[in-house]
């Protein structure tokens, strides 16, 4: 009986030796490729199985058993991290696993510029072919509803910058963070504002900055033309800034503003109503908000631009005629 027990133990152990042999050799072994480097996605919540029909069904040449057995001996089956990844040839299973529990997925991005309005950011998000398009064919309103923001128009309300994502996310997912970007860019900015500005709260800021976002050729004249605008509503003088009678005519505008486009009344109308348009026109970056809470002291009401990107600003209206006839009219006699 103690010899049989004792062939059993070793004919148990050497089918266990030979196993683990065979799952040393599968875990090292380099997998084939339908195509290389190959993109495949792990989707939120997959279980191990279903990580494994995943990688297989995206062209990945593995045993699914075999992986999800590997996965579990190494007690890396509750690891898995969703996302999108990239593999190239000669990748084995236990690379395999050891990037999918890293999480070190395969990343697109996305640039939203200072200056766009909130139409060419959607544009930009419907021409990514990295993105899940989940915002096409919502309304603006549903949009913001669907991000949790609070804000009644969506013009102004996501951050300009580079935006990083697991290729297949969703557009939305994108929105979302530049929206609270904003909210903690404005935030910050508004407490380090200056004394005695014209604005009732942080949104009027927000809306300031985006005129200067518009309105600047150059950077170095940001605070400059913040100082012009809030030296005019200092003064109830109109703002009578081009870029909002622009962003009222919407897509009607043609790329030549016309005197009958200044003189027709919309909300957007600087030249035919006072104070500020009703929302921001684009989206600011920092430093236009920067300069539309700290403006510089000066005695500057007008600007005119030179023709190479900068700003001629002049204290009167004599001196500003004076300056169009010297920058305008030499170019458009």
């Amino acid at each position: 009986m103690k010899r049989l027990f004792f062939r059993l133990l070793v004919l148990a152990l050497t089918g266990l030796a030979c196993l683990a042999g065979a799952l040393v050799w599968f875990a090292n072994r380099p997998l084939a490729l339908r195509q290389t480097p190959l993109d495949f996605t792990i989707e939120p919540g997959s279980s191990m199985k279903q990580v494994a029909r995943q990688v297989v069904d995206a062209g990945v040449e593995v045993q699914p058993f075999a992986l999800v057995v590997l996965a579990r001996v190494m007690r890396q089956a509750n690891g898995i991290k969703a996302g999108s990844y990239e593999v190239e040839q000669g990748l084995t299973p236990l690379a395999l696993l050891a990037k999918l529990t890293r999480g070190d997925v395969s990343q697109a991005e996305l640039a939203l510029i200072e200056g766009w309005n909130f139409r060419q950011v959607r544009a930009a998000l419907d021409r990514h072919p990295d993105l899940r398009h989940d915002s096409a064919g919502l309304s603006d309103a549903e949009i913001l509803r669907r991000i949790g923001a609070d804000a009644a128009h969506p013009e102004g309300q996501f951050f300009p910058d580079t935006y990083l994502f697991s290729r297949r996310s969703s557009d939305l997912d994108v929105l979302r963070r530049a929206h609270r970007n904003l909210q903690t860019v404005l935030e910050r900015e508004w407490a380090r504002r200056a004394g005695g500005l014209p604005y009732r709260d942080a949104y009027q800021a927000l809306i300031m900055a985006s005129i200067v976002e518009k309105e600047t050729g150059q950077a170095a004249d940001r605070p400059m033309v913040a100082s012009v605008f809030v030296n005019r509503l200092r003064a109830g003088m109109l703002l009578q800034t081009d870029p909002t009678v622009i962003y009222g005519l919407g897509t009607d505008f043609d790329g030549n503003l016309r005197k009958r486009d200044l003189l027709a009344d919309t909300p957007y109308n600087t030249y035919t109503r006072p104070g500020l348009p009703p929302t921001p026109i684009a989206m600011p970056g920092t430093a236009a908000l920067r300069a539309a809470l700290n403006p510089p002291a000066t005695d500057y009401l007008y600007f005119v631009a030179r023709g190479d990107g900068s700003s001629e600003f002049s204290r009167s209206l004599d001196e500003h005629n004076r300056a169009v006839a010297r920058f305008i009219r030499k170019r458009n006699p």
